[in-house]
């Protein structure tokens, strides 16, 4: 089985990878309370590093104080970690990996801890994800302190509901965007990547579904993708022109199909942010989504936007990473041969095994073992069911 194209270099503005395989940002739980790193975190991606992925995309840090997004999420809103970041990057780098920080506004999306300061005096309902420590706020509740959103709509996951706001508060946020890219970039990271996916706060800000907005961030399209733009821009001007600057972007809404026939953002749409993203100084676009909403591929045993990821790298000049669903280094091959992206991003298959790339290039070239069980989503740390 030839699978050249796989370990070919990868460039993305001034970075150049060893091959075209990224660790996707996965959430790990495993920093500090203000977002510090820590030895669990150290080891975690010391070992990605050593088993051959190209490049390393973090779990996602918050940008500001009171965007963070989970328990356990890194934090680069300050200047106070700076020297242990670079601890990070250096890791990565002695054991051959390139390593790109993931900025995020986590909004509405919030997941809260029991004693997270940002709760009000009221109750507390358990959610879904409680087995892994995370709690929600009620219906109609809110938290103590602002949690900014695009609009006071509540988040059928977390019932939180957001404090909508202002245009100005908007501009602010995309300056911390810039200011987070900065102290990335001076950590030794070899580029960013914002966060417009997911449903956190920029995912939202382009959805009808969440932004009910009249002003300049609101109504059209091209409203609604005016705050990504600017962290974009804010971004760049604090980094180079030649500084990696990657956005994850949905394929289309979480919440939606890819026509958005729910009030999402739809397959179109997205096609079209991305093209402005681009234009605002994107080095690159990682292609992701909710991969539950991907139901063809997903029963298929296919990855879940590799067509969406095609359309772009037709469309776009920019590299384009297309993240979920890969499992098989032929079928990694044929996509990168066939539809001219990049490279690609997996998540759970390194839970299993983080020295897959090492496996897959002596040779052995076996399909992940991961079989998708989401053990690793329900517990603290990742931890994986076949590692036990």
């Amino acid at each position: 089985m030839s699978v050249a194209k796989l370990f070919e270099n990868m460039a993305i503005g001034n970075m150049t990878a060893r091959n075209r395989i990224v660790r996707a940002a996965t959430t790990e739980s495993l920093a500090t309370r203000d977002g510090d790193l820590t030895p669990e975190l150290l080891g975690l991606y010391g070992e990605l590093a050593w088993g051959g992925v190209g490049t390393i995309i973090t779990g996602y840090a918050f940008v500001t104080e009171d965007g963070k997004p989970s328990e356990g999420a890194l934090g680069i809103q300050d200047d106070s970690h700076l020297l242990r970041f670079r601890s990070l990057a250096d890791v990565a780098h002695e054991n051959g990996a390139c390593i790109i920080m993931q900025l995020v506004y986590g909004g509405s999306k919030s997941k809260l801890a029991t004693d997270d300061p940002r709760w009000d005096n009221g109750g507390r309902a358990k959610c879904p994800s409680a087995s892994v420590g995370h709690f929600a706020l009620p219906p109609l509740s809110q938290p103590n302190t602002t949690i900014l959103g695009a609009s006071s709509v509540e988040n059928p996951r977390t019932h939180l509901v957001p404090t909508e706001a202002t245009a100005d508060e908007l501009a602010v946020l995309a300056d911390a965007f810039g200011d987070a890219a900065e102290r990335a970039k001076a950590c030794g990271f070899d580029g960013v990547e914002i966060h417009a996916a997911h449903g956190y706060l920029l995912s939202q800000c382009l959805s009808r579904r969440f932004n009910k907005r009249q002003d300049v961030y609101g109504g059209p399209l091209q409203n609604r993708a005016r705050l990504a733009r600017e962290c974009v821009e804010a971004a760049r001007a604090a980094v180079g022109s030649d500084y990696p600057i990657l956005v994850k972007l949905n394929a289309w809404d979480e919440f939606d199909d890819p026509a958005g026939k729910n009030g999402g953002l739809s397959a179109d749409e997205s096609a079209e942010v991305a093209a402005w993203l681009v234009d605002a100084g994107a080095s690159a676009i990682d292609v992701s989504g909710d991969w539950h909403a991907a139901a063809a591929p997903l029963e298929a045993g296919e990855p879940f936007f590799a067509e969406f990821g095609a359309r772009l790298a037709a469309e776009l000049p920019v590299p384009i990473i297309v993240t979920g669903g890969w499992r098989s280094p032929a079928q990694i091959e044929a996509h990168l041969e066939r539809d001219g992206i990049a490279g690609v991003g997996l998540g759970r298959p390194f839970i299993c095994e983080p020295d897959l790339v090492a496996r897959w290039q002596a040779g052995d070239m076996r399909e992940s073992a991961c079989t998708a069980c989401g053990f690793c989503q329900k517990h603290v740390g990742i931890p994986c069911s076949l590692r036990q």
